[in-house]
């Protein structure tokens, strides 16, 4: 059951370098964003993969903690990018 685990988790870094394309080529900065978020997705999806196959729990801490810091990436990303043309709402009353 191991070498099947393996097999996937390599699957998925061929999609990894697959994205690292889209992340040079991209025509926005979304685009390679999101090209960014696949890699914390299947990275995460690798090293679940990889705990499981070889029995090595703590590797599933890891994963769990570049999971938290792969959304926090994309929600640093939207803030940072995202332009409001609207009024202001009061931050009083």
């Amino acid at each position: 059951m191991t070498s099947f685990y393996v097999g996937v988790a390599l699957v998925l870094l061929l999609t990894i370098i697959i994205g690292l394309l889209r992340v040079l080529w991209g025509p926005t900065a979304a685009d390679r964003m999101m090209a960014a978020q696949l890699f914390s997705t299947c990275g995460v999806a690798i090293l679940l993969l990889l705990a499981r196959g070889f029995g090595q729990l703590i590797i599933e801490d890891v994963a769990l903690v570049f999971a938290l810091l792969g959304a926090l990436a994309i929600v640093a990303f939207v803030r940072r990018a995202w332009k409001t043309d609207g009024p202001k709402p009061d931050k009083g009353a």
